[in-house]
C-alpha cells in the first residue's frame, strides 16, 4: 500500500518539476522572438566568445532539437538548430552558456573536474539503485536497501555538484556579454533565460534531495 508520505512526496516533486519546466519554456519562448543587436547567430557568438578568451581547440557543431551542451570528451560545443542559427537573445544566451563550460574545461574548473570524476559511478548508480531497492523491499534484505540508498545518494551528489558548474557557466556568459558591450536590455533578457534554465537544475536537485530524505526516513522506520 502506498503511504501518505510518499503520495505527498510525489505531489510536491511534480509541482516543483512542472513549475520549473513551465518557467523555463516561457522564458525561452519569449526571448526566442527577440532579436539581438549584434546580428550574430548563436554559433557565431560562440566562436567569438571562444576567440575572446583565447580558446582555439574547441569546435562548435550543429546538433538536433534540444541538443545544447559542451562535451569534454571531444572538447566541443553542440548547439540546437534554434541556438546555432538563431539571431535572438535566447540563442546568444544559450551559446555563451555552453562556451562558459568550454572555458571551465580549459581552466580546469574544480567542480567540473569533480563532476567528471564521478560520472562512471553515477551512470552505474542511476540505473541500478531502483532495482536494488525493490529487491531489498520484496526480499526483506536490509543490506540491499542500504546499498540502493547509498547509490541514490551518489546520484544526488552529482546533481548537487552540477549546480555550481551550471551557475558558473552562466556567470561567465553574463560577464562576457557585459565586456563586449551588449546593451543592458539584452543582457537582462539573457539573464532571464539563464536564470530560468538554472531553476530546472535547482528543481531536479531539490526533488532528488527530498527523495533521498524520504528514503532515509523509511530506512530508519
Amino acid at each position: 500500500m502506498i503511504s501518505n508520505s510518499y503520495l505527498m512526496l510525489v505531489v510536491v516533486t511534480l509541482i516543483i518539476g512542472m513549475g520549473a519546466q513551465w518557467y523555463v519554456n516561457h522564458k525561452l519562448k519569449t526571448y526566442s522572438h527577440v532579436a539581438n543587436s549584434t546580428g550574430l547567430t548563436g554559433s557565431e557568438a560562440a566562436r567569438q566568445m571562444l576567440a575572446y578568451y583565447g580558446i582555439t581547440n574547441v569546435q562548435v557543431f550543429r546538433g538536433g532539437p534540444g541538443q545544447d551542451f559542451f562535451d569534454p570528451r571531444s572538447n566541443s560545443v553542440t548547439l540546437s538548430p534554434e541556438a546555432y542559427d538563431g539571431r535572438t537573445i535566447t540563442a546568444t544566451a544559450t551559446a555563451c552558456h555552453e562556451v562558459g563550460h568550454a572555458c571551465q574545461f580549459a581552466q580546469d574548473y574544480a567542480p567540473m573536474k569533480i563532476r567528471g570524476a564521478i560520472v562512471p559511478a553515477v551512470n552505474l548508480a542511476s540505473n541500478a539503485w531502483i532495482f536494488l531497492l525493490m529487491a531489498g523491499i520484496f526480499l526483506h534484505i536490509s543490506g540491499l536497501t542500504t546499498a540502493a540508498i547509498i547509490m541514490y545518494a551518489v546520484v544526488v551528489l552529482f546533481q548537487l555538484v552540477t549546480l555550481p558548474v551550471e551557475f558558473n557557466a552562466s556567470q561567465r556568459a553574463m560577464v562576457y556579454m557585459g565586456q563586449i558591450g551588449l546593451p543592458a536590455q539584452e543582457r537582462k533578457g539573457a539573464f532571464d533565460v539563464l536564470r530560468a534554465c538554472a531553476f530546472t537544475y535547482l528543481a531536479a536537485a531539490l526533488t532528488s534531495v527530498l527523495q533521498l530524505l524520504w528514503l532515509l526516513n523509511q530506512r530508519e522506520d
